[in-house]
């Protein structure tokens, strides 16, 4: 039995957490789960966003499935997701975005991951006021060597072992000479070690531009934290939206793995959310866990109800009027069967 820290966030993500419990239970996968809060109705339930408790909970266990948690915007305590990235050292985020058959998309049959720099950059929480009156704000970004050659070789190796041919590293080193152009440098060295893998560089803004007309022709893409942030969310609009997005945050001995999206507040509690994107991320927790057979199966069971497009939410299909609970039910067949 492997025990797994599951914490159910805010908003849909108690709703889509319960999902993704029950489908990765009936894969077979001996899972034994260890409840932990955070987010925003934990800090409205005990003054702490991040209890220690939590904290503790993901230290024992070095796995984690996480519902969306809710920071507000501006002000409140800081990022749920940024803490708990820093806290575990989870300095790669990856992000897979496919177009399933049977849901509609943009780029049908599109498979591109996306890597992110998770721990540095203009995410490290460095900024401060100027003047008495906030006249000014300022942000510092920071990239290390160490930081940049260390994302640029977790996604060769990702490349590597899922079989992948191309990474893409973007950049605006151009503009950002030093902060950017570090990155760059370090991804130029570190290919040189992987002769058999594809590389090219992309400035970010014509990144931009050439996903949205020709995704295709990109495999893995690898950059530093902001880009990695906007871009797996460009990937995610692509192939259907953020609903079918998972996201998993790997350091050298922890991982936490995720919904892309956000808490969305204004459908909790009613059965409109799509928690395609938390079983797919459950899957890839599986195969880290090393329950390979077991992902395959959920996953399959999942691609044969998007392709059949009737037992799913309405983002997915807006003429079904199937609810969380009935998607689920349609996943769990397809395992039974």
């Amino acid at each position: 039995m492997t025990r797994v820290t599951v914490i159910p966030g805010d908003g849909i993500g108690p709703e889509i957490i319960a999902s993704a419990q029950r489908v990765i239970e009936a894969s077979g996968a001996d899972i034994e789960w260890v409840e932990a809060a955070a987010g925003e109705s934990s800090f409205k339930a005990t003054g702490d966003p991040l209890p220690h408790a939590t904290v503790a909970s993901i230290r024992e266990t070095r796995v984690a499935l996480k519902g969306p948690c809710t920071t507000p915007a501006g002000l409140g305590f800081r990022s749920i997701n940024v803490a708990l990235r820093q806290e575990f050292e989870l300095y790669a985020g990856v992000r897979p975005a496919r177009g399933f058959e049977g849901v509609s998309c943009l780029f049908p049959g599109l498979d591109l991951v996306v890597i992110r720099e998770n721990l540095e950059g203009l995410y490290t929480s460095m900024e401060h006021w100027i003047g008495e009156g906030h006249e000014a704000a300022i942000g510092i970004g920071v990239n290390t060597r160490a930081g940049m050659d260390r994302i640029c070789r977790y996604a060769f190796d990702y490349a590597e072992t899922h079989g992948r041919k191309k990474v893409t590293a973007v950049h605006k080193a151009n503009i950002l000479k030093l902060l950017s152009g570090l990155f760059l440098e370090v991804s130029r060295e570190v290919s040189k070690d992987y002769p058999g893998i594809e590389f090219e560089e992309r400035i970010v803004d014509a990144m931009a531009m050439q996903m949205v007309r020709d995704p295709h022709q990109f495999d893995v893409v690898v950059t530093t934290n902001l880009f990695g942030d906007i871009l797996s969310d460009l990937a995610a609009g692509l192939v259907g939206g953020l609903g079918l997005a998972p996201g998993a945050n790997f350091g050298n001995d922890t991982a936490i793995f995720e919904a892309v999206h956000g808490s969305a507040l204004d459908i909790a509690g009613q059965g409109k959310a799509n928690p395609g994107s938390v079983i797919l991320a459950g899957s890839m927790m599986l195969a880290h866990l090393g329950y390979h057979d077991h992902a395959q199966t959920l996953e399959r069971a999942l691609t044969e109800v998007l392709r059949e497009g009737k037992a799913v939410t309405r983002d997915l299909n807006p003429e079904t009027g199937v609810n969380t609970q009935e998607m689920t039910e349609a996943v769990l067949k397809k395992l039974a069967s």
